[in-house]
């Protein structure tokens, strides 16, 4: 426990030194924000006003959280593992008195934890302030957000995990990793409301992984749908994923294949 909470710190510290990268990452969710803002509203506007619970308010609320939640979760990754495993170095990694998966999560714990303040809270006050927004009713739902958002960034980066992961099989990842890059946006919810999508569309993803690192959050801040089904939800995926990464990396371990010699 003491190297975990060391190594949270630890990641904390790592990107709390890149200030100028967070404030170019921040900076840019509100550029895409106000850019997806403006498609979002002309649609709803166009369907006079509402569109499956959404109205103005509720889609400025969706935009802006999901823009923050997208740098805390971190959905896309840098793919560092990946690289680690191609170049060899990854066995120094193995090597390490540390369980691999929970070492890189305590620091992407440490590395949300800056995360928290530079991005996630950044582009939801800028829509509290410029553009209508929807508070939660129950002052409750503000910490059951934070921890449903939680939740996201550990399904995040178990999925993340087995992304990188394949590299051990595939030696050269970057299709896969390219693939969720632009296939993620959709399928949890970033590129638009699950709840915008066909009822069988919106069914198969529900009985997936995907919306639990943005859409679920979402519906937990705005009230949408039962609040204890969707943590559950997130709980039950969270498991899930870092069971079969820890599988995973118990049958990559096995047979280390190093390029090069």
């Amino acid at each position: 426990m003491r190297v975990h909470a060391d190594l949270i710190i630890a990641g904390f510290r790592r990107y709390s030194t890149y200030r100028q990268a967070m404030l170019a990452g921040a900076t840019t969710n509100v550029v895409f924000g106000l850019l997806r803002l403006a498609i979002i509203s002309a649609a709803v506007t166009a369907a006079h006003g509402e569109i499956a619970d959404y109205d103005i308010a509720a889609t400025n609320t969706y935009v802006w959280i999901g823009q923050g939640l997208l740098g805390f979760v971190l959905l896309w990754g840098n793919n560092e593992l990946a690289e680690r495993v191609r170049s060899g170095d990854v066995v120094v990694d193995l090597y390490r008195p540390w369980h691999l998966q929970g070492a890189l999560l305590a620091q992407d714990v440490g590395r949300g934890g800056y995360a928290l303040l530079t991005r996630l809270a950044p582009p939801m006050v800028f829509g509290m302030l410029l553009f209508p927004f929807q508070f939660p009713e129950n002052p409750a739902r503000w910490p059951l957000f934070l921890l449903s958002a939680t939740i996201a960034l550990v399904i995040s980066f178990g999925v993340r995990f087995l992304v990188e992961l394949s590299a051990f099989w595939l030696l050269d990842n970057r299709g896969l990793y390219g693939f969720w890059n632009v296939s993620s946006g959709l399928l949890c919810g970033l590129t638009v409301p699950i709840a915008f999508f066909p009822e069988w569309a919106r069914n198969a993803l529900w009985a997936s992984p995907f919306p639990a690192l943005l859409q679920a959050p979402i519906d937990v801040f705005l009230g949408h749908g039962n609040v204890v089904k969707l943590l559950l939800y997130q709980a039950f995926w969270a498991a899930a994923i870092l069971a079969i990464g820890h599988f995973a990396l118990q049958r990559a371990v096995r047979k280390v294949v190093v390029q090069g010699g």
